[in-house]
């Protein structure tokens, strides 16, 4: 059933970008017409011009967002004073919320790179790598002062965003395991993936959170 958007411009292109992650998860970005968008906003096709000149502009926009909305939510997840251990827990833990509730933006900026244009897609990839680089230095990190024990930094790194983000493939709510379960079986693997060699107070964090699996 199509929506009717408010006549504020603000909650009107919110609008439009909630229904267009929604319809290109659905259908693919090529399949998706700005009229299938239009109606599902409730306005004329014309009007979504006014807020995304093109449709991909529109796509770019909700990649970028993305990106900037998983930054911004690391930097608030970030423990301060954090030893390597502690600091990759929380990438964890914070990487999977993100995702489990933005599964079908992050499905979309996950499979629709390929219709970027070269710059827009080299823009939204010097993202991606300067968040995936922080993972990198938690790891280097801690490899380095013996918490943890790596042969392959860049390849481990790469490991565990492809098995976090993977999260939303197969997750539902409500089915046999909640996030916090997942999170704590995920929290597990890192470690055993690393090798941490981990202090009494992460490995009380990491066992509370096994604990609820119970």
């Amino acid at each position: 059933m199509a929506r009717t958007a408010g006549s504020d411009g603000e909650k009107t292109e919110a609008t439009i970008r909630e229904a267009a992650v929604n319809l290109i998860a659905r259908l693919g970005y090529e399949a998706m017409s700005m009229r299938q968008l239009a109606a599902e906003v409730g306005v004329q096709a014309a009007a979504l011009y006014r807020y995304f000149p093109t449709k991909e502009e529109l796509l770019f926009t909700l990649m970028r967002e993305h990106m900037e909305g998983l930054a911004t939510a690391w930097e608030a997840a970030r423990p301060a004073d954090a030893d390597s251990a502690q600091l990759l827990s929380a990438y964890v833990r914070n990487h999977i919320a993100f995702h489990i509730e933005r599964r079908h933006a992050t499905h979309v900026s996950n499979m629709e790179l390929r219709s970027l244009s070269p710059e827009r897609l080299t823009q939204i990839l010097r993202m991606r790598t300067a968040y995936e680089k922080e993972l990198r230095a938690i790891l280097r990190d801690g490899d380095e002062t013996g918490a943890f024990s790596i042969d392959d930094t860049g390849l481990t790194a790469m490991a565990l965003i492809q098995m976090m983000t993977g999260v939303i493939v197969w997750f539902r709510p409500g089915e046999r395991l909640s996030i916090a379960e997942v999170t704590a079986t995920y929290l597990s693997m890192t470690m055993r993936l690393v090798g941490a060699r981990i202090g009494t107070g992460e490995e009380r964090h990491v066992h509370e959170h096994a604990q609820l699996r119970a």
